[in-house]
């Protein structure tokens, strides 16, 4: 399938060192983008979809690499059916588990707690609620698992693992599991902060210097933040990527994000949103996070978006989160919302205004196209101009 995305406003690339892609258009073919800048009258003509961006901005699929996933498009913890294709309307085309802690009755044996794990994995591996890709299935690191676990839960495809909600006795403990497992080749995260629910613990910088997982979970607050002076330390004496939470501790995210440049180590910024979870479902809370970047700092907006999309990309070593040649072709179009005080996407956002969602394609294929069921429509006209398939991108019934 052939998808030609044209006359857009502004392509924001989702390198926050390269933020701004010139030209207008952006050519997807098979899953993959092939093309941005300007697109040849005979490529457009010769796309199956044709999208005509009426001067919105273009952005890389939001990549939410904090979703407590469970199994299929479910929500125990709220109760709620379809939350994870409501959260493609406000722009996540990848969702990320931040391990299945919330599967009612979760195992935490060692055999229970691989086999959840790989479960999760196996059952999103063709599942894409809305056309999201899921990247499920995180082991949660218990007592009595042994290093030739983590070969094994590598050998089914499992490629996460979750310090934080284990029965050990202190958050020291975690620190061996944690470098097996990313000596199998496993992104490691970390809860951190305060306690969040019942089984987990507050774990602070010394608890994280002494595991080094790749990932700092919330560690702005999930929800409770910890100590100011430990944030510094964090950011001087790790290569910890740090990741905040729209369920997290607002103050401390402004902190972090402050930190993170002054130490040249923006990369390791990480947005997501920590749900669902006691703060509940928030379609809209990558934006939220995005928004609040660019209006309460002086941090650029396309940096804020970086650190929602190619940030989170590196970190988890995916092929999204950059509108660039050879990425997968997940891409969104926004715009400031009509009715509003402003007139055009990154205005909205340093004005605080979360933006319209127009058009979101994953996989190179249009999931809807006009506006979001979840945002005001945009200023823009965003329309499908032309469709050679028997479908109807123009999310009529949205």
């Amino acid at each position: 399938m052939k998808t030609a995305i044209v006359n857009i406003g502004r392509i924001v690339s989702g390198d926050w060192r390269d933020p701004l892609a010139t030209g207008d258009a952006i050519l997807c073919e098979n899953g993959v983008i092939t093309d941005v800048g300007t697109l040849s009258a005979s490529a457009v003509e010769a796309a199956d979809v044709v999208i005509d961006a009426g001067g919105a901005t273009a952005i890389p699929g939001l990549i939410d690499s904090h979703v407590h996933i469970t199994f299929g498009d479910y929500t125990p913890r709220q109760k709620t059916v379809g939350y994870l294709e409501s959260y493609l309307h406000g722009g996540v085309t990848t969702a990320i588990s931040a391990s299945e802690v919330h599967v009612p009755g979760r195992p935490s044996d060692p055999v229970g707690v691989k086999a959840l794990a790989v479960a999760a994995s196996r059952c999103f591996q063709h599942y894409r609620p809305g056309g999201m890709r899921v990247h499920a299935g995180s082991v949660i690191l218990e007592p009595g698992l042994v290093e030739a676990d983590f070969a094994e839960l590598v050998a089914h495809g499992v490629w996460l693992a979750k310090a934080g909600f284990g029965g050990f006795a202190t958050p020291f403990e975690y620190a061996e599991q944690v470098g097996w497992a990313r000596a199998a080749g496993m992104i490691t995260t970390m809860h951190t902060g305060g306690s969040s629910i019942p089984g987990s613990s507050g774990i602070w910088a010394d608890h994280l210097l002494a595991a080094r997982p790749h990932v700092s979970f919330h560690v702005n607050g999930g929800p409770v933040a910890m100590p100011d002076a430990d944030f510094p330390r964090l950011v001087a004496e790790s290569d910890i990527a740090l990741q905040v939470c729209t369920a997290g501790n607002l103050r401390t995210t402004l902190l972090v994000a402050a930190l993170a440049r002054q130490a040249d180590a923006f990369d390791r910024l990480l947005i997501a949103t920590d749900t669902p979870t006691g703060s509940g479902i928030m379609p809209l809370g990558m934006l939220y996070t995005i928004s609040h970047l660019a209006s309460l700092s002086d941090l650029p907006v396309e940096w804020a978006i970086a650190a929602a999309t190619g940030n989170n990309a590196r970190t988890y070593r995916l092929n999204s989160g950059f509108l660039q040649t050879g990425r997968d072709a997940d891409l969104v179009l926004i715009d400031a919302c009509a009715g509003g005080s402003q007139q055009d996407a990154f205005a909205a956002l340093r004005n605080g205004d979360v933006p319209a969602v127009g058009a979101v394609i994953t996989a190179g294929v249009p999931r809807f196209v006009g506006r979001s069921r979840n945002t005001p429509a945009p200023c823009k006209t965003i329309r499908v101009a032309s469709c050679r398939l028997p479908m109807d991108f123009s999310g009529a019934a949205h």
